[in-house]
């Protein structure tokens, strides 16, 4: 193997093992992510990961940071351009999450394998309440209902229950327990026909 750790400036190194760790994930899933593997691809020796990453657990939590940001500002950069309304603003975050999901399933199942992360990483968990929290946002938006009456749940319960079927219903589509049709009645697609479902209870 044609070694090339010589040409990496110092600084530089570390975004190229990311790269090619984040090519893995994409290609070959969790499982298939080794500090050896990464080092390989990356065309550098097997020891030089180690300057910027302890081990597998550090360089998939970064990941993991990486791709909550990127998802956390595709989420707000939406919702910013969404209409005032909370069942336009909860529509797009949710289609926003299925749509990454969808095509990006390995960068998707890492997120909640909770047990590759660092659970205790500040940076991880900072990444994740941003997107948790433009949903308690968007939430937010509407606690009446069409009665007037307001909704006798709390916004968190209201997040817990939409960010659960959100979860399993992608994880039923990456894993093929689902297929993407439409409601039978409405002739909407199935992924807005299970919104419609919960926001009638969000609002009434």
């Amino acid at each position: 193997m044609n070694i090339k750790s010589n040409t990496y400036h110092h600084g530089n190194l570390r975004a190229e093992l990311l790269k090619a760790a984040m090519g893995i994930l994409d290609e070959s899933g969790i499982e298939a992510v080794t500090i050896r593997q990464v080092a390989r691809k990356a065309g550098v020796g097997h020891s030089a990961p180690a300057n910027h990453f302890a081990g597998k657990r550090a360089l998939l939590t970064q990941l993991a940071i990486d791709t909550f940001i990127s998802l956390g500002d595709i989420i707000k950069s939406e919702l910013r351009a969404a209409p005032h309304g909370l069942s336009e603003k909860v529509q797009i975050f949710t289609d926003t999450l299925i749509e990454f999901g969808l095509s990006q399933p390995n960068r998707f199942r890492l997120l909640w394998r909770r047990d590759y992360l660092d659970n205790d990483n500040k940076e991880l968990n900072s990444a994740m309440d941003v997107i948790y929290d433009e949903l308690l946002a968007a939430l937010a938006t509407g606690n009446t209902g069409n009665t007037g009456k307001v909704c006798n749940v709390s916004i968190e319960s209201k997040a817990i229950a939409l960010w659960s079927m959100l979860q399993g219903y992608v994880t039923m589509r990456i894993d093929g327990n689902l297929e993407p049709k439409k409601d039978e009645v409405s002739g909407k697609d199935r992924q807005q026909a299970i919104v419609d479902v919960l926001l009638q209870g969000i609002l009434e």
